[in-house]
């Protein structure tokens, strides 16, 4: 009876342990050691002040996230050719396709309402016009 339970047609010990679906240990310190230095070096841009420009230092943010999202989806979620036929390549292609628009969207939106935005000066004025009788 037990043998005809698991008699389906293929083995059970091949579906949790396809090539390349699970990291090693290294692999995993490797992408730590990636995530680490992506943070880091960002980091430092930002408090020693080495870049000049700020619109300089946000693009340079900018390409160090995008980076380190594409080393979190091959070293964490192990993201490639070879699994699930492609489907899971597939899918990173489309994050990090998702990932530009966002990214891109949210630095023009910042960008327009900087320069869109009411001056301090202007503020104060029409906060005193608005308090004359």
């Amino acid at each position: 009876m037990s043998d005809a339970v698991h008699t389906h047609g293929h083995d059970h010990t091949q579906d949790h342990h396809d090539e390349g679906s699970h990291g090693s240990f290294g692999s995993y310190m490797i992408g730590f050691g990636l995530s680490v230095i992506l943070t880091a070096i960002p980091f430092w841009l930002v408090m020693s002040g080495v870049l000049n420009d700020p619109q300089l230092t946000g693009v340079v943010i900018m390409g160090f996230a995008a980076v380190q999202v594409v080393v979190h989806m091959i070293y964490f979620l192990h993201m490639n050719t070879r699994v699930e036929g492609g489907w899971s390549f597939m899918a990173m292609m489309l994050t990090i396709v998702l990932v530009v628009i966002v990214l891109s969207g949210s630095l023009w939106v910042m960008y327009h309402l900087n320069n869109n935005m009411m001056p301090h000066a202007d503020m104060s004025a029409m906060q005193h016009m608005s308090e004359m009788p």
